[in-house]
């Protein structure tokens, strides 16, 4: 089986689809491509055409097709459905998200349950979460690189994974408090800390000077390189913002106790009925209630590659 990635400039699609190409297991190729003015057109004008495609990211998607095209978000949709139309059909689109124009053409659409899809399509599948590239061998990788770094805090070690402001949601400093208080509940030995290129400043500098003396804390933006997965390796419980749903789900599939920090007013309702989700699946659990909880581990991934699989064999 041979697979592409269409990689654009949104790094949480593509570690999504990065996550199914690894859960493949077969050979695949990463296209970048990146866009130009026309994207702003809607997508039944784009149909399935590079329109929208930078030129120079043209000319390697014309030639020795692959089987299948992993694709995520409305923007890259009909680039994939122009590689299917010129392959003739013998690539095979599995799109991430709900692609609202041309669903039709795609051989498989995954939609996480929290969109709330009401539809009977056959090429629909949902799933709880979104695919990542959490693995127990790569987690074993990552402690082994940061334990320099990070093995010398004591135990119990808390990750706190901290995101920010989104669209019409400010992360206020009342937020930022909580957040802390929500730590102390539980009582770390040590915390270890990331923030995001969404973590207003005035959170940033509020948790540094805060947070336990005990810790690690790693600004997004700094010259080190991000410590993210060598938080979630050598973490004995994790707390994270809920304003991301892929580290919600990437949290969840470490097999350690999972804490979802979402106060009243700082995430949408799509993101609330998310947590809400994994609250009852016991995937994990409220940061501002919470207690003792047994890990449960969560990650579409491979059922997602399972029934590619059997698409590419079966048809």
């Amino acid at each position: 089986m041979k697979v592409w990635i269409l990689a654009d400039d949104r790094a949480g699609n593509v570690n999504q689809l990065l996550g199914i190409a690894e859960a493949l297991g077969a050979p695949y190729e990463r296209k970048e491509i990146r866009y130009n003015k026309w994207i702003r057109l809607p997508n039944w004008l784009r149909w399935r055409t590079f329109i929208g495609l930078d030129s120079k990211y043209k000319k390697d998607l014309t030639h020795h097709f692959p089987d299948v095209v992993l694709s995520a978000g409305r923007r890259s949709f009909p680039i994939a459905r122009a590689i299917k139309r010129l392959s003739k059909g013998k690539t095979k689109i599995v799109q991430l998200m709900n692609p609202l124009n041309g669903a039709k053409d795609a051989d498989l659409i995954v939609l996480p349950v929290h969109d709330n899809y009401k539809g009977h399509a056959k090429n629909v599948m949902q799933v709880l979460g979104t695919p990542h590239r959490i693995t127990e061998e790569r987690l074993k990788k990552e402690k082994a690189k940061w334990e320099k770094t990070l093995g010398k805090f004591p135990k119990p070690r808390i990750a706190l994974l901290v995101g920010g402001t989104t669209k019409g949601k400010e992360f206020t400093t009342e937020m930022g408090n909580a957040l802390i208080q929500s730590v102390a509940t539980l009582k770390p030995a040590s915390v270890i800390t990331t923030t995001s290129r969404r973590t207003p400043k005035k959170i940033v500098e509020l948790l540094q000077k805060k947070l336990p003396k005990n810790k690690f804390f790693y600004r997004f933006g700094d010259k080190a390189e991000n410590p993210y997965f060598g938080l979630l390796a050598w973490a004995d419980m994790i707390v994270v913002t809920g304003d991301s749903m892929s580290m919600c789900t990437e949290c969840c599939g470490t097999n350690k106790p999972v804490y979802i920090f979402a106060p009243d007013g700082m995430v949408s309702e799509k993101h609330a009925r998310f947590h809400k989700a994994l609250y009852e699946g016991g995937y994990a659990m409220d940061a501002l209630k919470p207690g003792k909880m047994k890990p449960k581990y969560l990650n579409p991934a491979p059922d997602i590659a399972q029934k590619i699989q059997m698409l590419v064999h079966w048809g």
